[in-house]
């Protein structure tokens, strides 16, 4: 049996629509109830937005004291842009409000562009993000109609692969460093090609030394808690 609570770090693949702090408060419920404890600590390394899947590092116990070395390792997604289309949110929480041309766009543009996104460069997170303002979070705020203004980050792309066989989807493959926002690298991968962007799918893959093949379900997490 896992001792939870002197520490555990559990490989969670989040489902599609469910916050990270949604899996952690379905964990933690179901620890709770297995242990026949009150309270116990819960947490997660490095969110993910309600609309991606995959991996996410859920700390239990003593371990909770690891999450920021956790939140701090590089990371690894593929997912897919629609080009030629954008939404508020660069992904699907929003609807689409702008069309552009494609017609233009070669492989050798792809190939140029796919090129500029490699190394260390400043990247502005989407104003539909946790980003604090003024002690908000700016999703909160684009949400209310409200102008939101944030401040670049440094942020490092160590390698990024594209497949255009299913233009105008293009499907991708992102190694990158922590607060790196996908939906912002297909904002901008849209406005390189002098056309639009949108992230329509995003799973992350790896984190650090963790990888989703050694993840299990949420539900196959709480069946594990329920027979051992």
């Amino acid at each position: 049996m896992i001792d939870f609570q002197e520490g555990y770090t559990m490989l969670v693949d989040k489902p599609y629509e469910w916050t990270s702090f949604d899996v952690v408060n379905k964990l933690r419920w179901n620890i709770k109830q297995k242990l026949g404890v009150k309270k116990i600590k819960v947490g997660h390394a490095g969110t993910l937005d309600p609309l991606a899947t995959g991996l996410l590092v859920i700390c239990t116990g003593k371990n909770t004291k690891l999450i920021e070395g956790f939140t701090n390792d590089q990371k690894i997604y593929t997912g897919t842009f629609l080009l030629g289309k954008t939404t508020p949110s660069s992904d699907l929480e929003t609807e689409f409000n702008e069309e552009f041309p494609t017609d233009h766009i070669t492989d050798e543009l792809l190939e140029e562009v796919r090129k500029s996104f490699i190394g260390v460069q400043q990247q502005v997170p989407p104003i539909f993000s946790a980003k604090q303002v003024d002690g908000q979070r700016a999703y909160d705020l684009a949400r209310a109609g409200k102008e939101v203004v944030l401040k670049s980050n440094t942020v490092e792309i160590i390698d990024f692969q594209i497949t255009a066989n299913r233009f105008p989807e293009i499907d991708v493959y992102i190694h990158c460093s922590k607060g790196t926002y996908i939906r912002s690298i297909a904002f901008d991968f849209g406005r390189k090609l002098n056309s639009g962007a949108t992230m329509i799918a995003l799973r992350r893959t790896a984190s650090g030394d963790f990888k989703i093949e050694n993840s299990k379900t949420v539900e196959e997490w709480i069946e594990y808690l329920k027979e051992n």
